[in-house]
């Protein structure tokens, strides 16, 4: 079907020629790969799944072979809470910028397609990303990000969720019926920000009821600073299938004690997942906290974390890096580090609608690899990595320190005997 006419894509299916890609795929193995729980192994995959997983050295290549010794192999992480229409825009706004960011469509295009890459190349090779549509831009930038999607494909799955701004009075009757138009263009995930609506409730009752017609997720951006709205939110959307996401939260870590927990308890009992951002909100700096995100856990909510904002004009930072926003949760929140990459990656990938991904014979072929031994290093400090999507390496980083010869005493015959990165028996040189 041409890229101009309406359709409703299923994310979780591989597009046609992402199809025809994977079943031309040779049979790779991974050799010499450490699992998390220790063990050296031979992974083959095949097409888009793991074919076969051994002890090292006990599988055959029936085509390429890539040596992962001295590497982790995760399942790969996946990215839940992105603003890709908006990412990487700091640098026209700020001091000696050329002025605020081009809305044109194919602008729009070039940066999402970016952001994903930089992304990619973290390890995250499925994405959801929140477009904004309505106001004078219409829905030109929910196209552009479907372009990016379409040229994406069988590198990285994007996700658009349609974000209008108003829904509700008169001034939002436009925009609801945008939303339709916005479901029926492709956007696979219904979602906006009643925070931002004079009818907060309305809000949301309208986009439940779109997703409900269509058969859409839900994922709601909203703060959560009122417990009563919060309270109201988990009752309409309670039951509600594929699902209803909320985040970034971070209000919820304002509220007393005893509010918090009883708002997380009816957030449980709803079955609602809540999206945190370690690196902080996307909004500006009064909301750069994260959800309680410990309180959540124990109350029973499910939990994933995002990266939020990529160097947009009004966070100029950001890394969309989910190792990143792992390593936050175990060194901010004390989460083991098991659990702080669970978060970015099976539940990350549960939240998105997409199968488990386990290093065993028959799941996804959906892999990271990075240097070092166990998670919690990984985590410090991994800048090498290998992306493997649908059977395919689609991205490769090397990082590589080297630290100059330096002796304090010219006189003396030897330099000193400084300790060098990695372990002798290892190979792994200089190498993160």
């Amino acid at each position: 079907m041409p890229d101009s006419q309406p359709r409703r894509p299923d994310d979780n299916a591989p597009d046609r020629a992402d199809a025809a890609t994977t079943a031309d795929t040779p049979a790779l193995v991974l050799a010499g790969a450490r699992l998390s729980d220790g063990r050296a192994v031979d992974v083959r995959l095949s097409g888009s799944r793991i074919e076969a997983v051994g002890t090292a050295g006990s599988l055959t290549a029936r085509g390429p072979r890539i040596d992962l010794r001295g590497y982790l192999l995760l399942p790969a992480p996946a990215e839940p809470h992105a603003h890709s229409d908006t990412a990487l825009t700091a640098d026209s706004s700020g001091p000696g910028g050329p002025g605020p960011a081009s809305h044109r469509a194919e602008d729009i295009q070039r940066r999402a397609t970016e952001a994903a890459l930089l992304q990619l190349g973290h390890g995250a090779t499925a994405l959801r990303t929140h477009v904004r549509i309505g106001d004078v831009q219409g829905l030109a930038p929910l196209e552009a990000v479907l372009q990016a999607r379409r040229a994406l494909r069988g590198l990285a799955d994007l996700t658009a969720v349609a974000v209008p701004r108003l829904l509700t009075g008169v001034a939002g009757a436009d925009s609801l019926a945008m939303l339709r138009d916005a479901v029926k263009m492709g956007a696979a995930v219904v979602g906006g920000c009643p925070d931002v609506d004079p009818d907060p409730t309305g809000y949301t009752a309208a986009v439940l009821e779109i997703a409900a017609e269509h058969g859409c997720p839900v994922d709601l951006h909203t703060d959560s600073d009122d417990p009563t709205r919060l309270a109201r939110l988990a009752a309409m959307a309670g039951g509600l299938r594929p699902g209803v996401t909320i985040g970034p939260c971070a209000g919820l870590a304002h509220l007393p004690l005893d509010t918090a927990t009883r708002a997380a308890d009816q957030l449980a009992a709803a079955g609602i997942t809540v999206v945190c951002l370690p690196q902080g909100g996307c909004a500006g700096a009064e909301h750069r906290t994260s959800a309680p995100v410990r309180l959540l856990l124990s109350a029973g909510v499910r939990v994933a974390a995002g990266s939020g904002a990529l160097r947009d004009a009004v966070n100029p930072v950001g890394r969309g890096d989910p190792l990143e926003a792992a390593y936050l949760l175990a060194s901010q929140y004390g989460l083991r580090a098991e659990q702080a990459y669970a978060m970015v990656s099976t539940t990350a990938r549960a939240v998105l609608g997409l199968p488990d991904v386990r290093v065993e014979a028959g799941f996804p072929a959906e892999l990271l690899a990075v240097r070092g031994e166990q998670l919690s290093a990984a985590l410090s400090l991994a800048y090498s990595r290998i992306v493997i999507h649908r059977g395919r390496v689609v991205a490769r980083t090397s990082a590589v320190r080297e630290y100059c010869d330096f002796d304090p005493d010219p006189d003396s015959a030897a330099g000193p005997d400084l300790p060098r990165q990695g372990r002798p028996d290892t190979g792994t040189g200089a190498r993160n």
